[in-house]
């Protein structure tokens, strides 16, 4: 019971250290970023953030960490972050490499805790909806609708990395498919970043316009194909 009351303490003030640390970026870059539409202004952009150094690894990774953790700050915006720090490579590096650490991590402690571990994250309702639907139960197809599920844009990924630890599927392949499927979306989200960082304004909406009319040719096949509606129906479930 204490140690309990001891996890959901350390969370509460994780919780407010990684909000704390998110809003101090946002306050310090806020006026550079205002200028970043400009040529000039872009120019500043870059040597602030190179200003910080080393320390804006850590911040990053301290913040993207959070969010897969703690599920407390939105995943896209600082993947587009990701790409102007780092570019559209190493970006994309940062963000897989962090979500492989983090998966791991959460993976194996939902295995040693259990579905109360999760209920500290989503609410019960929502897992026993989850548990009571056909994908949950589907240990044959487990793995091609998780894979399908972090490849399309707009799914909470976060918590079917929670979920990970309460499916039928071996530790390893679950760890590999959260983080390598969500290439896609993670590349254009870097890409988009590094393309505001350089001015190609165009590029960053056409990247997001591509990556949406991927989105839904994806879930138009999935619906067109899938018999038995499995993937439709975990796309419900997880809604």
């Amino acid at each position: 019971m204490k140690n309990n009351k001891k996890g959901k303490i350390l969370k509460i003030v994780l919780t407010i250290a990684s909000i704390a640390l998110f809003v101090g970026l946002i306050i310090y870059l806020l006026p550079t970023i205002k200028g970043i539409v400009t040529p000039d202004g872009r120019i500043v952009f870059k040597e602030k953030l190179d200003s910080m150094g080393i320390g804006k690894f850590f911040v990053m990774l301290a913040l993207q960490l959070a969010q897969i953790l703690l599920v407390v700050l939105p995943g896209e915006p600082l993947e587009i972050l990701s790409g102007m720090c780092f570019g559209t490579f190493w970006g994309t590096v940062f963000i897989l490499g962090t979500v492989f650490m983090s998966t791991a991590l959460i993976f194996f402690l939902v295995k040693k805790y259990g579905k109360s571990y999760v209920e500290q994250f989503f609410k019960k309702e929502k897992l026993d909806k989850i548990e009571n639907s056909k994908f949950f139960r589907d240990s044959k197809n487990i793995e091609l609708v998780m894979t399908i599920l972090f490849i399309i844009p707009g799914t909470p990924k976060d918590l079917l990395v929670y979920l990970g630890g309460l499916l039928p599927i071996k530790p390893l392949r679950f760890i590999l498919i959260s983080t390598f499927a969500r290439f896609p979306s993670v590349i254009s989200s870097t890409l988009m970043g590094a393309s505001i960082l350089k001015g190609n304004l165009k590029m960053s909406i056409l990247i997001y316009i591509l990556t949406f009319v991927i989105a839904m040719v994806i879930i138009f096949i999935l619906n067109k194909f899938d018999k038995n509606k499995v993937t439709k129906d975990a796309i419900d479930a997880i809604k």
